[in-house]
């Protein structure tokens, strides 16, 4: 048993299973103390900075040597923030699977680790990764050597080599063609990221500068208050343009009059702005303002050739541009990380209920719902299809502009989980490129497109000299 001074910060989201969280919490600590005479940790779960400010003002500080940081469910990096401003100590980020598959995402808790490492990651702050419950062999042997000596692992340079790709004269003009169109394009942002949500952010000069994209800001309370006002005929035709592909909705309902209010408001903002993308932050005001979710408006849009990012993802609305014009207009899909499936080495990609349209299955096809936490309407209730698909992301961190580029086959299984979901079987091994992933400080949102376009991602690599993270069999 060693005798270094160990924090244990769990952190979660009343919003997801906390009474799981809970369980996962106390198994951990059980696990924790049983490696160490020292660990200084919380009663409970931690839910929100201030509460975990109040809990590091009881302790000495300075005499902590590692900390290890779990997300017992989703959490965003806020409480992350809080812990490095005043625990200069390397970090373990720790996530844990999720209790079941089917029905609700109940923990998001890969989720919560991968926003917290990139926020690390971002502020040069050292740290390591673990995915697993306090029960497996492989987290115990982890947390052992981890508390014995920390060793932040190295970035994967063998995943930045530069690859040969052999394209016809007319897909590397395709490519050139398309960096010359991203020096017009504009992502509108509607409203900035919600609090903790760093990744979604963007540097404005540095995208100008190195990929050519212009971001313009608008005012989500203005436009919800707005949004309201206009008059029936106006935005009535947004309820017909939905119901030509989604299934079982009720166009009298009040959420869904909500949507088609806000999407032609926002439409037409678009058209006279010329914007290309949008990126919306979607909680908690389209709840507790409009009485409605957004991942409606989003869904219609990228069905129509507008893409369309919650959360305010700049960087996440400018990868689902590159995809969708590098495969001819193919609708992209971006969701979380949320699921490892060792056994058929694929993983699942989640979000709350926004997917064009086109994207779900065929036997079920696109699903009116609500939203799985808030029970607010309406949303995208749908497993995507299977087929092969290229995986992307703009990445933004403290090196600067990076590109991922893997490659993968969607798998024709049920819906994972309630919202929208994918399950994607890798071209490599699964576990350990997600911890790669990780380890490598990636945003939490992943674009996905129904195409193989990762020789042209790679050349636009290339062409704009970025370094580009790439994992597929060669």
């Amino acid at each position: 048993m060693s005798d270094k001074n160990i924090l244990y910060i769990p952190v979660g989201k009343k919003t997801f299973n906390m009474e799981e969280g809970e369980k996962q919490r106390k198994e951990s600590s059980k696990l924790l103390n049983e490696l160490s005479n020292s660990v200084y940790e919380p009663d409970g779960v931690v839910t929100s900075p201030d509460e975990l400010n109040g809990f590091l003002d009881e302790i000495d500080t300075e005499k902590i040597e590692l900390s290890i940081y779990q997300s017992v469910t989703f959490a965003d990096a806020e409480a992350a923030e809080a812990l490095i401003q005043s625990v200069s100590a390397p970090v373990i980020v720790w996530s844990i699977r999720e209790p079941e598959i089917g029905g609700r995402l109940q923990l998001n808790s890969l989720t919560g680790g991968n926003s917290t490492s990139h926020h690390l990651r971002y502020s040069n702050h050292p740290y390591a990764f673990i995915l697993g419950n306090a029960q497996e062999k492989d987290v115990k042997e982890n947390l052992v050597g981890y508390i014995s000596h920390f060793e932040e692992k190295e970035q994967y340079p063998t995943r930045n080599k530069d690859l040969t790709t052999v394209l016809e004269p007319r897909d590397k003009q395709k490519v050139s063609s398309l960096i010359e169109d991203l020096k017009s394009i504009n992502i509108g942002v509607i409203g900035e990221h919600p609090p903790g949500f760093y990744f979604s952010g963007a540097d404005d000069q540095a995208l100008r500068k190195t990929l050519g994209v212009t971001v313009n800001y608008y005012d989500l309370e203005a436009i919800l208050e707005d949004c309201v006002n206009i008059p029936r005929e106006r935005w009535e035709k947004a309820i017909d343009r939905a119901e030509e592909q989604v299934v079982g909705l009720k166009r009298n309902a009040e959420t869904v009059e909500r949507f088609a209010q806000f999407s032609t408001y926002l439409k037409e903002e678009i058209e006279e702005k010329d914007i290309n993308g949008i990126a919306v932050r979607c909680y908690p005001e389209f709840f507790n303002q409009l009485g409605a979710a957004a991942c409606s408006t989003l869904s219609q849009f990228t069905e129509d050739g507008i893409v369309s990012a919650c959360e305010s993802d700049i960087h996440g609305s400018v990868s689902m541009y590159i995809l969708q014009e590098l495969s001819e207009g193919h609708p992209p899909y971006l969701g979380d990380l949320v699921h490892v499936n060792q056994e058929s080495n694929s993983a699942v990609f989640w979000h709350c209920g926004a997917g064009a349209y086109s994207l779900a299955r065929p036997q079920e096809g696109a699903r009116a719902g609500v939203h799985p936490n808030r029970k607010l309407g309406f949303t995208m209730e749908f497993g995507l299809k299977p087929g092969k698909v290229t995986i992307f992301r703009v990445s933004y961190s403290a090196g600067g502009y990076q590109l991922l580029v893997m490659n993968g086959n969607a798998l024709d299984v049920p819906q994972r989980f309630n919202g929208t979901s994918v399950e994607v079987a890798f071209d490599t091994n699964v576990t350990e490129t997600v911890s790669e992933l990780i380890e490598e400080g990636m945003e939490p949102h992943y674009a996905l497109v129904y195409a193989d376009v990762s020789d042209q991602l790679i050349e636009l690599g290339h062409q704009l000299g970025l370094k580009t993270i790439v994992y597929r069999t060669e």
